[in-house]
């Protein structure tokens, strides 16, 4: 199995004055793989459900529709920096955003996810991805990322975006999949229409990144969540291309690119390659060994269970510290669970996590 290692700049400013207030902190730092005051903490998904002040701000309001409102985006970015003290933001949308912004006919079902009107099937359904006009399509994302710095001065903001992989997997099946059938019929049985499928996936989502960019993103996270439902050839010949070119897209805008997908300790080398600077990992693999794997030119990111949330809090305790010590044993390590908040986790304990990974990890 060879890694194709695609070159991108590392530990490199990002342009724009907007970014220079967040350039030295931790959280930014550890991304670089520099020494850093304490172990920088953020919970994918913090932004959402768990949080009571979210359900009130989105009251009678669909999910997508908050997503295009940079006053609703700005806001509920802003509460988990406020209650729980993280290190950075992540930008309050979807993966299938960018669809949206382009008249595909998605909507985001309640206690179900994403399903999509028109699944794709053959290479018609395809026309339904039309080219994207960044500045009008994605002027919303760029009023809502400007509004945010403004507000968040020294935290970094994090852009994200899903990987063609796990944004396909939905279109392919209509929505969401256990065991993702239709999508590895058609990878395997339709190799010229999966590949035309990602292709264009990649372009989009890779023009969502660079608009949260150059608009004052600090990092960016790439989202491959289903990739861990792949075997390591596979991921190689038919998705890893198609990240790769993504992450590639946004190289020389010099902010370092996280990349992350659930169940994936078989492909971490693999997702390394593709062109990341940081390596998300999920609770499966010890983070000293996910680094192992990966080699010393990363950071890792993770890896609490987010189940283990819901233990006694000195098995949580116990925990943290336990992850603290493996990431204290790799180039640079950004807290996290190993996969997002869950609608009924309690806020204060996340705060607690908080409290605990920068008291105990402080050098």
């Amino acid at each position: 199995m060879t890694v194709t290692e695609v070159p991108g700049p590392r530990g490199e400013a990002a342009p724009g004055a907007s970014r220079g207030a967040a350039h030295d902190s931790d959280f930014l730092r550890a991304a670089r793989r520099e020494p850093v005051s304490h172990t920088p903490v953020w919970f994918m998904r913090q932004a959402g459900r768990a949080l009571p002040e979210y359900k009130k701000v989105r009251a009678g309001i669909p999910m997508l529709d908050s997503c295009f409102r940079p006053d609703l985006v700005t806001e509920i970015t802003l509460q988990p920096v406020r209650r729980y003290g993280v290190d950075a933001a992540v930008f309050f949308s979807d993966i299938v955003v960018p669809l949206k912004a382009i008249g595909v006919d998605v909507e985001i079902v309640p206690n179900v996810g994403p399903v999509f009107a028109n699944p794709v099937r053959d290479f018609s359904d395809l026309d339904q991805i039309r080219p994207l006009d960044a500045a009008a399509d994605f002027s919303f994302v760029a009023e809502a990322v400007g509004q945010l710095v403004g507000e968040l001065g020294a935290t970094p903001l994090i852009g994200f975006g899903g990987a063609p992989f796990t944004v396909a997997s939905y279109l392919i099946e209509g929505g969401p999949s256990k065991n993702h059938e239709k999508t590895k019929a058609m990878m395997l049985g339709e190799p010229e229409l999966f590949a035309a499928l990602l292709d264009r996936l990649a372009d989009l989502t890779a023009a969502f990144l660079r608009v949260q960019i150059e608009a004052g993103a600090s990092v960016v996270q790439l989202f491959d969540s289903w990739a861990g439902a792949l075997a390591p050839r596979d991921y190689e010949r038919y998705v890893m291309p198609h990240s790769a070119k993504v992450l590639a897209a946004v190289a020389d805008l010099g902010v370092p690119r996280i990349h992350f997908g659930v169940g994936t300790g078989e492909l971490l080398p693999l997702m390394a390659g593709a062109g990341a600077d940081v390596i998300g990992v999920d609770w499966r693999v010890p983070l000293d060994e996910a680094s192992r794997r990966v080699g010393p030119e990363y950071a890792v990111q993770g890896n609490l269970d987010p189940s283990v949330m819901f233990a006694p809090w000195p098995v949580i305790e116990t925990r943290v510290r336990e992850i603290l010590a493996e990431g204290a044993r790799t180039p640079g390590h950004i807290f996290n669970l190993g996969h997002g908040v869950t609608p009924d986790m309690d806020p204060d304990r996340l705060t607690r996590v908080v409290e605990l990974v920068h008291e105990a990890s402080a050098r």
